[in-house]
């Protein structure tokens, strides 16, 4: 029976390849990793070619990644947000992302298909912060075949062992699927769980933009801090007026809070799924001694969203967000 199986994807081996690899691409919970590992085994028995194996994967890398780089480029910061809403780890994938960007710029795509949660949201982050098309497609393209080559080269270095795993498999028959199906539930389960508890540590009383609003019309002034990154704000240059801007770091925070009394009310913000930055950085002021500390509810967008006033940063060029200091006042 394995080899039977090994016959049939010798025989559609490099479609299967191309659209598992383009699907998983498009944001498919589909993983394309085992499909290349045992399109590595069939390179190694002669049954398909190495470099046809890379070159398929390596076309429906670049046609699902350009789709998305061109979403980010057309929509911006609106597309990772929409991803991370629907993502097993909305919470914070996009921070992550923006910070990745700030530190490896077009570099990221290099890494990106290594990295849970970072393939999906990679293509329309560089696109949204300006990188252009062509050294997307240089970074996108080298990242994408040392991805696949090193799961083909794995399957041809254990074409044998993987054989025998297939043959088990097949003698197990429902017992195997059962299994792999039971897998899978555990690992959807567990990032549920995961979800649930970051969510759970994050709750705390949040202040909704009317009552913001209010308290800074009639003078009341809580002080404001911004924590998103900094290319969150290239992406999304409204700011609320008057407010401090930092990226929630312990040093940029400390800067901007010297001299600020442990009673003053402090209002913190950002634009991401269920505030969870300016959440965990409400929390790190709270365990310094900050009393009065709240994060705005539903973030820059329900602020704008109930139409009260933004303030907008000067235009900075996208392609040199990266290079700008993690914080400004």
């Amino acid at each position: 029976m394995a080899h039977e199986i090994f016959v049939l994807l010798g025989e559609y081996g490099l479609l299967l390849v191309f659209l598992n690899v383009l699907v998983t691409q498009l944001g498919m919970p589909l993983p394309a990793v085992p499909t290349l590992v045992v399109a590595g085994a069939l390179t190694a028995s002669g049954q398909l070619v190495l470099p046809a194996v890379l070159l398929v994967a390596l076309l429906a890398c670049l046609i699902g990644d350009t789709l998305w780089y061109g979403a980010g480029r057309r929509y911006g910061g609106h597309v990772m947000r929409a991803l991370c809403r629907i993502s097993l780890s909305p919470d914070s994938c996009v921070h992550r992302s923006e910070l990745q960007f700030q530190r490896w710029r077009g570099g990221v795509l290099l890494i990106a298909k290594f990295v849970p949660g970072l393939s999906t949201v990679a293509p329309p982050l560089v696109g949204a912060m300006g990188l252009g098309f062509l050294s997307f497609i240089v970074f996108d393209g080298i990242g994408s075949v040392l991805w696949a080559g090193v799961a083909v080269v794995l399957g041809s270095a254990f074409a044998a062992q993987l054989d025998m795993l297939l043959g088990m498999l097949a003698d197990a028959g429902a017992l195997a699927l059962e299994l792999l199906l039971g897998l899978l539930a555990l690992y959807i389960l567990v990032r549920w769980w995961q979800r649930h508890h970051l969510l759970a540590a994050l709750r705390m009383p949040r202040i909704a933009p009317a009552e913001l609003n209010l308290a800074l019309t009639q003078g009341q002034a809580p002080l404001v801090l911004d924590v998103r990154s900094v290319p969150a704000r290239a992406l999304d240059r409204r700011v609320l007026p008057g407010a401090l801007l930092a990226d929630g770091q312990d040093q940029a925070m400390d800067k901007l809070l010297r001299g600020v009394v442990p009673d003053r009310e402090l209002v913190l913000y950002c634009n991401c799924p269920h505030e969870a930055t300016a959440a965990k950085a409400a929390k790190a002021l709270k365990a310094r001694g900050y009393r009065h500390v709240r994060p705005l509810a539903g973030g820059l967008d329900a602020w704008a969203a109930a139409g009260y006033a933004v303030e907008w940063l000067p235009e900075l060029p996208a392609a040199k967000a990266a290079e700008v200091p993690a914080a400004r006042a």
